[in-house]
């Protein structure tokens, strides 16, 4: 196969800046890349890197699309470095059957929902960091969400202590809760929270990254020590490091971003392969990259967690009008 390729770099501001351990992030970048087939057919796929989770940069993705010959081949497309799993994520998907797709030249972009079924899925909302997250679960609820993601590890541990206290008690009884550390915590920080969330199993689904990636043996132990599942995130944020958590004994959550994972054929057979607890995140990417996200969310999750793609209330544009937009430039 035979494609046409050309590329168009994006960005959108949040809403308010998202604040994690890895710092304060305000504006989203992207590639959106176009394919056109033999058959005349157009794709779409998206690059959307997040470096300091292990990606490549925008400006590494940037150079290498600029370096792409305007016809490129599908062997071409399969022969992407892994060094560029952003960049994996985004020809492959585009080349797969349920891709971002439109049946003409003439169209705006629509979004083609193919199997397998995504109104199976159900959704986590994130909510932001510290106090505001007090105010902000109550419009996620009459949204529809009943899983909510809190950010810890980004302010000092007592004062997020009682803001969880606060949002615990508050929480209706059949809402979930998952706190995501980024990595951010020191072994008996994790201790004090695991601790912490132990009193409230119910409510509590998982800790996220709680320690630092070369602390893997460290979480093996804690997950083993307390009643509150521990999920990896970072620590799995490729193939490579699937496979190597995997090899260790690791059988709790994984967290997996498939738009900077890599390739979405090699994820698909090593999760059809080992059955895995997966949890599908998003990247803050837009409706090209989420669909692509979400078709392997509803082909692979094998526990019906909630995938973490609740994150539209984070961006203000809608993506009518910068889909429009982007498709007048091409």
């Amino acid at each position: 196969m035979i494609y046409q390729f050309s590329f168009r770099y994006f960005s959108q501001k949040f809403t308010k800046p998202i604040i994690t351990n890895h710092g304060v992030w305000e504006i989203r970048e992207s590639i959106i890349i176009r394919l056109i087939d033999e058959k005349d057919q157009i794709t779409w796929g998206e690059i959307s890197p997040i470096s300091w989770f292990g990606s490549e940069t925008i400006e590494q993705a940037l150079d290498f699309c600029s370096q792409l010959p305007q016809t490129i081949t599908k062997e071409r497309i399969f022969d992407i470095p892994d060094k560029l799993p952003a960049c994996q994520f985004a020809f492959e998907s585009s080349t797969h059957a349920g891709g971002f797709r439109l049946c003409s030249r003439v169209r705006v972009p629509e979004a083609s929902f193919q199997s397998p079924n995504l109104t199976n899925l159900t959704y986590s909302g994130l909510l932001p960091a510290g106090k505001s997250a007090l105010n902000q679960w109550s419009n996620l609820w009459e949204q529809g969400y009943k899983t909510f993601k809190w950010k810890i590890g980004v302010n000092e541990i007592n004062q997020e202590l009682e803001i969880f206290d606060l949002l615990i008690s508050s929480l209706p009884t059949s809402a979930k809760l998952r706190l995501d550390a980024n990595g951010g915590l020191t072994y008996q920080q994790a201790k004090l929270w695991l601790q912490k969330c132990d009193q409230f199993s119910a409510k509590i689904e998982f800790i996220e990254q709680p320690l630092s990636i070369d602390k893997f043996t460290a979480m093996q132990e804690l997950s083993n020590l307390y009643l509150t599942p521990i999920a990896l995130d970072e620590s799995i944020a490729n193939l490579y490091q699937l496979e190597s958590c995997f090899q260790q004994g690791w059988r709790g959550i994984f967290v997996i971003k498939p738009g900077i994972f890599g390739s979405p054929s090699r994820l698909r057979e090593f999760c059809k392969q080992h059955q895995i607890d997966t949890v599908f995140s998003s990247v803050f990417e837009t409706e090209i990259g989420r669909q692509a996200s979400l078709q392997l969310a509803a082909e692979l999750s094998t526990n019906n967690r909630a995938v973490g793609f609740g994150i539209n209330h984070f961006f203000s544009q809608q993506e009518t009008n910068w889909l429009e937009s982007i498709w007048k430039t091409f």
